[in-house]
């Protein structure tokens, strides 16, 4: 398929959806919005890709936010519409995706660019990367679940400095708090987010499926009960089978 605003390329079983609007930042408008969607419904459904990417073009910007000249005359109706629709498209569908999603935050991840970084499952920055979520100096807030993630990622108390304050963070500091998992050099995000997703694209895939739905729910009261079920579920599985058997043959596993 040919998209606009994004790159899609899948090697080594690794997937990388490069958000392609260096004009804007990689700012996300209702197209990008879309095409990222439609490229993670394809993943998602592709045998050969274990694992999926996703990053901006460039070296100043992963996501500068939202396309705010998109929605500036919008009243309250439309408002929350495009809010509900970006979630249930895009963020909510990369949390709950069936396949691990890490983002390489390549710079600016500001307003919906944070919030986008927050639903992958894993985000590795590169040492010039700022975040933050700046929507209270437009008079609004997050509408893409950043007042929902980012608690749970840093906690009550600093979120609400990030959301009140709208101050950006710089990339240790985004470190040192939760918000990234690692902080590489600009040139070397890539290269360190692809043998991350090489090193999980080489497990089992039905095991990791079934770890992203229960992590998902590991601040529910469903979490425990619903580990056990998966867990159980998974000896049934030739994943199990073949992990266990190469355990007692003393080989890699191959799934």
């Amino acid at each position: 398929m040919n998209y606009e605003n994004i790159l899609l390329q899948t090697e080594e079983r690794i997937s990388i959806i490069t958000i392609n609007r260096p004009e804007s930042l990689n700012a996300l408008n209702a197209k990008t919005i879309q095409e990222i969607s439609t490229a993670l419904d394809q993943l998602n459904s592709d045998p050969v890709s274990r694992a999926i990417i996703i990053t901006g073009s460039g070296e100043k910007s992963f996501v500068a936010g939202a396309d705010i000249k998109e929605f500036s005359d919008f009243g309250q109706e439309r408002a929350e519409e495009l809010a509900r629709n970006g979630q249930n498209s895009l963020f909510n569908k990369i949390e709950a995706l069936s396949k691990p999603v890490i983002a390489a935050v390549n710079g600016f991840a500001l307003g919906g660019g944070l919030e986008l970084a927050m639903a992958c499952h894993i985000r590795y920055a590169s040492e010039n990367a700022k975040l933050g979520l700046p929507e209270v100096t437009l008079g609004l807030i997050p509408g893409y679940g950043g007042t929902q993630r980012l608690p749970k990622l840093v906690g009550k108390g600093l979120a609400n400095e990030i959301i009140f304050s709208a101050k950006m963070i710089p990339a240790q500091r985004a470190k040192e708090i939760g918000l990234v998992n690692e902080v590489f050099p600009i040139e070397e995000l890539l290269i360190r987010t692809k043998e991350l997703a090489k090193t999980i694209a080489n497990n089992s895939p039905m095991a990791i499926s079934k770890a992203i739905q229960a992590v998902n729910l590991s601040d529910t009261d469903k979490g425990f009960e619903t580990e056990i079920k998966f867990f159980g579920e998974l000896f049934e599985m030739e994943d199990k089978k073949e992990g266990v058997s190469a355990f007692m043959e003393k080989r890699k596993p191959s799934f």
